[in-house]
Parts: C-alpha cells; structure tokens; sequence
C-alpha cells in the first residue's frame, strides 16, 4: 500500500506547476543536500528562497536573499521544501499553512504523520520521505 504523503498528482503538480520554492535550512555550505537540490531546483527552472535561523537581511545563497523564516518573505511561497529533522519539521508545516504556501515538502527520510493530518485538514497538499531530485531522474529514466 502507498502512504497518503506520496501521493503522485500531488509530487507531479509540485513538480511541474509550482515556481516559487521555499527551502527550510538552506544555508551556504555547497556540501549539504539542501543546497544541491536548491541549486536543481534553479537548474529546472524554479525560483528558490532560501530560509535559514541566520539571515541577517544582507546575506545570499545561490544568488538568492535569505530571510530567516517564512513570514518574512515578502512574496507568495509556492513550496516550502523542509531540510529539517522529522522531530524539528512539523513546525515549518504550520508555518507554510499560516503563510498560504500552495504545498509542503518533506525530504527523503523526514516524516511527521501529526504535521501531514494538520497540513491537509487545512487544503494544502503535502509530500513527505520523497526527493524531488530523485523523481526528476526516475521520470527521465522513463522516458527514456
């Protein structure tokens, strides 16, 4: 049986229709995967927004202003893709609800079943324990 947070027209719709990506823990460090799939997500043609407890309202990452969360951002969020532990991610579900985000995205291996009810109780899709990265390289594979 597939879980409910991988559901696939809500993986392709975020995929393939949301511009405007909020990345929760998007700091500087090239090494972490929160840059690599922020730095993809450009790649493909997203913009992306970097969140990150250290902004500081001067500071840049991958060329984009960072806001240290995301009631500062002063333009509508698509996704709020979450790089946080599955204990620490459920907060920043809330917080994507509260700010009108179109969907929540929950990186490979962080689940929080409480955050998902609460986030689609309130109509906002969300998608936990999926890489977008690894759905862009499965759907090309595919194709092929």
């Amino acid at each position: 049986m597939t879980q409910p947070w991988k559901d696939r027209a809500a993986i392709d719709r975020m995929l393939d229709e949301d511009e405007t990506w909020a990345v929760v823990g998007l700091g500087g460090d090239p090494w972490r995967t929160a840059y690599s799939i922020a730095k993809e997500l450009q790649q493909r043609g997203k913009r992306i927004v970097p969140i990150h407890p250290s902004a500081d309202g001067e500071r840049k990452v991958l060329g984009e202003l960072v806001y240290k969360t995301l009631a500062d951002v002063p333009f509508p969020i698509d996704v709020v893709d979450v790089f946080r532990r599955s204990e620490a991610a459920g907060e920043f579900a809330d917080q994507a609800v509260a700010v009108g985000a179109k969907g929540v995205w929950f990186q490979q291996g962080v689940v929080d079943e409480d955050a998902f009810r609460r986030t689609t109780e309130a109509g906002v899709p969300m998608v936990m324990d999926v890489c977008p990265s690894q759905e862009w390289f499965y759907r090309e594979r595919l194709r092929a």
